[in-house]
């Protein structure tokens, strides 16, 4: 068990991930939590970590910092999003190691297996086949430090988990129209269509498209499971257990915003991968599940929407 008193590093605190692992710790009552923001300390700059590593001596590290974005975004900018995330890895994982962190948590993504692995998705199917061209940049960036941790933990015995997630939503999230991921832009866009009593949506794509959503909540329950319960460092899938159509989510989401105009779709956007589902049977094994259901997760979202906006 990680003591009580233990230094965590909690690389991106101010993101959805890292402030939802912030929460979770919290809750569990650990108060030596170590966060910078990005203008008290750049990931991507060598110097900067190293010397955050030798002065703090963080015992336990959290890796949820990471450049982000939709599919257009990620289209677009590949470049950015392999070199911008190499950048922050390497730096963040060669520090915890040769600092002698005691345990170390890579989040990754799903978008690392191949874009027609069978489904639903094992930890197996990694570098079977080639990768969704939309997101590819990301993608890699994430297989190079999964496996960056895992050679130090083969060759030199470096404590790392490494988790992959499925797509996420929930509190903190990034509720850009142009550049956020689908749940958050639909609960923008149908928060907002209710209100004004727009006649008509038009969504990206053709809806056909099935997606794993889970709760980031239960993305933090996985990493203080895993942090406190696993060794090993091949990749764990952290998903919902079932899919569905961007089609049924953007009906799901209308609803709950009461919104009742008419949804179309633009099929000359991407789609992105047709189906991607992950396996979690290896996360059960080890005895994580998820707790918090769709239905459940998207009231709490909108609630936590329109509170921002000073909307009840």
């Amino acid at each position: 068990m990680i003591p009580k008193e233990a230094r965590i590093f909690i690389c991106g605190h101010r993101g959805m991930v890292g402030s939802a692992v912030v929460r979770k710790f919290e809750e569990e009552g650990y108060t030596r939590l170590l966060t910078r923001t990005h203008a008290e300390l750049e990931l991507r700059d060598p110097a900067a970590v190293k010397a955050f590593f030798e002065a703090e001596k963080p015992e336990y590290v959290v890796l949820a910092g990471a450049k982000v974005g939709g599919i257009m975004d990620n289209k677009t900018h590949p470049a950015e999003f392999l070199l911008e995330n190499l950048e922050i890895q390497n730096n963040v994982i060669m520090q915890s190691f040769r600092n002698g962190v005691r345990k170390f948590c890579f989040l990754g993504s799903s978008c690392i297996y191949p874009c027609k692995a069978p489904q639903p998705i094992r930890e197996e199917y990694l570098l079977t086949g080639p990768l969704e061209p939309t997101n590819e940049g990301y993608a890699l960036a994430k297989i190079a430090g999964y496996k960056l941790c895992l050679y130090l933990a083969r060759e030199y015995g470096f404590g790392a988990v490494s988790l992959m997630p499925c797509n996420l939503y929930g509190t903190n999230d990034t509720y850009d129209l142009e550049n956020g991921h689908v749940f958050p832009a639909f609960i923008r866009r149908f928060t907002e269509a209710a209100e004004n009593r727009t006649p008509e949506v038009v969504l990206w794509g053709t809806g056909t498209p099935l997606r794993e959503f889970l709760h980031v909540d239960d993305v933090a329950d996985a990493v203080y499971f895993f942090l406190q319960n696993h060794d090993d460092p091949e990749i764990v899938n952290i998903g919902y257990g079932s899919d569905i159509t961007i089609r049924e989510l953007a009906g799901k989401i209308a609803a709950a915003a009461g919104y009742t105009g008419r949804i179309a779709w633009d099929a000359s956007k991407p789609d992105g991968m047709v189906r991607k589902l992950l396996d979690g049977a290896r996360a059960r094994a080890l005895g994580w599940r998820p707790r918090i259901t769709l239905d459940d997760g998207i009231a709490r979202t909108m609630a936590e929407y329109r509170r921002s906006r000073g909307v009840r």
